[in-house]
C-alpha cells in the first residue's frame, strides 16, 4: 500500500511541477476557494493508480468527493494542497495521500515536488523524508516557531485575541498557506507548533500521522483525541502542547 501511495504521489507531483506557473484555467468553487485544471488532472492520476491496485477501496477526494465501495479502507486525497500558492506562483504546494482503516490513519504520503521532498509515515513505523527518519524538535514555548492559517484570525474577535496573547509567549509566527507544508515542518522540527481552526480531512490526514510518527502530538483544539473529521486541531512537538490547549480554552467557543 505504501508503494502505491508513493507512486501516486510522485506521478501527481510530476503533473503539478510540469504545469507550475503555466495555469490555463482557474474556476471558483467557493467564496475564497479556487480550483484549476491541474487539480483535476492530479486527482485523476491518483485515483487511476489506486483503483488499478485496490479497486474495492473507498476514496475521499477534495474535488470529486466520495467514491464509496463500503470498504474498511478509505483513501483520503488532496491532489493539490496549497492551491492559492500554486496559482499565484508560490512554490509551497504538495500532494497529500492518506489511508484510513476503520477510522484510523495508518499511512500517509506527502510529495512537495518543487522542493524535491517526499514524506511518508506508517502507523507505528516512524516518519521519513526522502527515506531518512525525521523527528520533531525539543524546543520549549519561549523559543518556539508557530504556524497558523488565516482561519484563526478571520471571523472572530476571540481568535484575534488568542493570537495577540500567543505572540507574547513564543519566539515568532509564520504562515505558509499549505497544510502539507505546515504539518511537515512540525514533523521534521522546522516549526514547533501549528494551530488550525478548520481544515478538511484531505488537508491534514497524511500530515497528522507524520506529526505523531515523528514524536509529536496532534489533538483537537480542546485537547481531546484527534481524528481527520475534527474541526480544527493543534499539532506540536509535544513539549508545551498542554499549555497551548489551556491558553486556547477561553477562546475556542467564542
Amino acid at each position: 500500500m505504501k508503494d502505491t501511495a508513493i507512486k501516486a504521489a510522485k506521478e501527481a507531483g510530476d503533473i503539478l511541477f510540469e504545469n507550475f506557473q503555466k495555469i490555463k484555467q482557474v474556476d471558483k468553487k467557493g467564496e475564497r476557494e479556487l480550483v484549476s485544471n491541474v487539480d483535476l488532472a492530479s486527482e485523476k492520476k491518483i485515483i487511476e493508480i489506486i483503483k488499478d491496485k485496490y479497486p474495492d477501496h473507498d476514496i475521499l477526494c477534495e474535488e470529486s468527493g466520495v467514491h464509496d465501495n463500503s470498504s474498511d479502507y478509505r483513501w483520503v486525497i488532496d491532489p493539490l494542497d496549497g492551491t492559492h500558492n500554486y496559482i499565484y506562483g508560490i512554490n509551497m504546494f504538495g500532494v497529500s495521500i492518506a489511508l484510513d482503516y476503520k477510522g484510523e490513519i495508518i499511512l500517509g504520503v506527502i510529495n512537495m515536488p518543487s522542493t524535491n521532498e517526499l514524506y511518508w509515515a506508517e502507523k507505528g513505523k516512524g516518519a521519513y523524508l526522502n527515506d531518512e527518519r525525521i523527528h520533531v524538535s525539543d524546543r520549549g514555548m519561549k523559543n518556539a516557531l508557530a504556524i497558523y492559517d488565516s482561519g484563526l484570525y478571520v471571523g472572530t474577535e476571540a481568535r484575534t485575541r488568542f493570537l495577540a496573547n500567543l505572540v507574547t509567549k513564543i519566539f515568532n509566527i509564520r504562515v505558509f498557506g499549505a497544510s502539507t507544508r505546515h504539518l511537515t515542518y512540525v514533523a521534521k522540527g522546522s516549526a514547533d507548533l501549528q494551530i488550525e481552526y478548520g481544515d478538511k480531512p484531505w488537508d491534514y490526514a497524511a500530515g497528522g500521522l507524520m506529526v505523531e510518527e515523528s514524536g509529536g502530538r496532534i489533538t483537537k483544539l480542546d485537547g481531546t483525541k484527534w481524528n481527520i473529521y475534527s474541526e480544527g486541531y493543534v499539532s506540536s512537538n509535544g513539549v508545551f502542547h498542554d499549555e497551548i490547549i489551556k491558553m486556547l480554552e477561553p477562546f475556542i467557543t467564542q
